[in-house]
């Protein structure tokens, strides 16, 4: 499918995008492109696959949850921009 330039005009302004005339002519012969290419994959037969087919395994690995060495207080707050009271100062959200 060969997109017209307007088309991509009207995906630009969709997208809010400001486009020059080279970017449109670029974006038009890659977005046909990507329509091409989905437009074969809709070719393909696909009735023998079920729907919750997947290449991936049936649970993500997971590792141990072990507690591990933590940093003091002080070590913590060493990089902090601001401490007060040995915690953490933020400026406030709501004043």
């Amino acid at each position: 499918m060969t997109l017209t330039i307007s088309a991509v005009e009207h995906i630009a302004e969709l997208a809010r995008l400001e486009l020059s005339e080279d970017e449109k002519a670029r974006f038009r012969v890659q977005l046909s492109a990507i329509l091409d290419y989905a437009a074969r994959l809709q070719e393909l037969d696909t009735s023998a696959i079920p729907p919750t087919s997947t290449v991936l395994l049936e649970q993500a690995p997971l590792r141990a949850d072990e507690a591990g060495p933590c940093l003091s207080p002080q070590e913590l707050l060493e990089n902090a921009p601001a401490v007060e009271q040995n915690q953490f100062r933020v400026p406030p959200v709501l004043e």
